[in-house]
């Protein structure tokens, strides 16, 4: 298969889970900015979650740059990760409407570790493709910031049981580590 073919499938099933997300905030039924006031969870999860999304479209990108050949395992490591973005949506729409509830926090984090679990398993298929010497396995290197996130992501479902401040500065720490753009791959293959 062509890499462009998972790409633009990857691309798309982004886009859909964006749309999906931004269609749980409802219109308020009052005319006033008071009436927005109810939406400020909803909104806020979905900034948290939108930049997420992102964040992975932008490191798929990098990643499948630097890909001279997809498998079958590929595929399945690329739907594996798509499976944990798609439920992005749910705990999305969960935290907005409950105010971020305990329960509500504990899910997003498990399903941001999925997430991120499924990207490393997907990187390391693209890197068995590609060998231990190849120009993307260099630009990767020992992956701090995936190490960070994962300590980050599971310090924030533990803490989401006592804490939701702390389970969701948690959540905003990785975005912020990772809104900051990876130049590794970029620089290579420029």
């Amino acid at each position: 298969m062509n890499k462009t073919r998972l790409e633009a499938f990857s691309d798309g099933v982004l886009a859909i889970i964006i749309t999906i997300m931004i269609l749980e905030i409802k219109v308020p039924h009052g005319v006033e900015f008071a009436d927005l006031k109810p939406l400020i969870p909803k909104f806020l999860s979905y900034v948290l979650s939108f930049v997420y999304v992102g964040i992975y479209w932008n490191n798929h990108h990098y990643l499948l740059h630097g890909l001279s050949k997809v498998n079958g395992k590929i595929l399945w490591g690329n739907l594996h990760l798509l499976f944990w973005l798609s439920l992005i949506p749910v705990s999305t729409g969960w935290m907005g409407e409950h105010n971020f509830a305990k329960a509500a926090m504990a899910l997003y984090g498990i399903i941001l570790l999925g997430s991120a679990m499924a990207y490393l398993i997907l990187q390391k298929l693209v890197l068995n493709v590609e060998g231990k010497e190849s120009p993307l396995a260099k630009a990767i290197g020992n992956d701090t910031k995936s190490k960070i996130s994962t300590i980050m992501n599971i310090i924030g479902i533990a803490s989401s049981f006592y804490s939701e401040w702390i389970s969701g500065i948690s959540y905003l720490i990785i975005a912020l580590i990772w809104l900051v753009p990876d130049k590794r791959i970029e620089r290579i293959f420029s």
